[in-house]
């Protein structure tokens, strides 16, 4: 099933069902830090002298900054959920995209898409990663000097949302049947970005080439 056909993303199987997997991924990543946490607490104070504190610190500091971190990353998958379930997916070929903070963004940032204006497809729109936890592996896709293999990756990328407010960015499988790596993309950057709210109703418009 072309992911196009689809009236909104959350119509197309394999969108559904690569949601999921990120879903329970992440619901698994929380679970198994915060047992690390406690296992790792629990050997600190039954099994081992106070010598050995300094040791098992940065160990305890780590975890519970990854369990904690999952309590963000949760919600937030939740509410793609929602963008899918109102939006269309649009795929683009080689848009523009970069590392470098835009000025015409308000908020912090941490790598930027650009996408045609629905209202005047003439005009594109920067859209940002407004959070850096879990875009690593974008920007590492996005880097100028990324290798060719790795941008590749993200020469086709999926849109669902609405360039002018918010969307979800996916990139595709190999074989481009399946969106993977669902992140937000916001036209305001972090402290000042929208929290899943979807905007004015209609999906983005295609473009090839950029």
């Amino acid at each position: 099933m072309n992911p196009t056909d689809a009236s909104v993303a959350w119509e197309h199987p394999p969108t559904r069902r690569a949601w999921s997997k990120q879903l329970a991924a992440n619901a698994l990543a929380l679970l198994g830090w915060a047992a690390l946490w406690v296992a790792l607490l629990a050997i600190l104070v039954v099994f081992l002298s106070p010598g050995y504190t300094i040791v098992c610190v940065p160990f305890l500091l780590y975890s519970f900054y990854r369990a904690f971190l999952q309590l963000f990353v949760l919600p937030a998958v939740l509410r793609m959920r929602r963008v899918l379930r109102e939006h269309p997916w649009r795929l683009y070929i080689d848009a523009p995209h970069g590392l470098a903070d835009r000025p015409d963004v308000v908020g912090r940032q941490n790598g930027w898409f650009e996408f045609s204006n629905p209202a005047r497809p003439e005009e594109l729109l920067p859209m940002v990663f407004p959070r850096h936890w879990g875009v690593g592996w974008w920007n590492r896709r996005m880097a100028p000097r990324a290798k060719p293999e790795l941008k590749a990756q993200i020469a086709v990328v999926w849109l669902a949302g609405d360039p002018r407010s918010i969307g979800v960015i996916a990139a595709p499988t190999s074989d481009e049947s399946t969106p993977r790596r669902f992140r937000f993309l916001s036209r305001r950057g972090f402290g000042t970005e929208d929290r899943g709210d979807v905007g004015p109703a209609g999906g983005a418009v295609a473009r090839s080439g950029g």
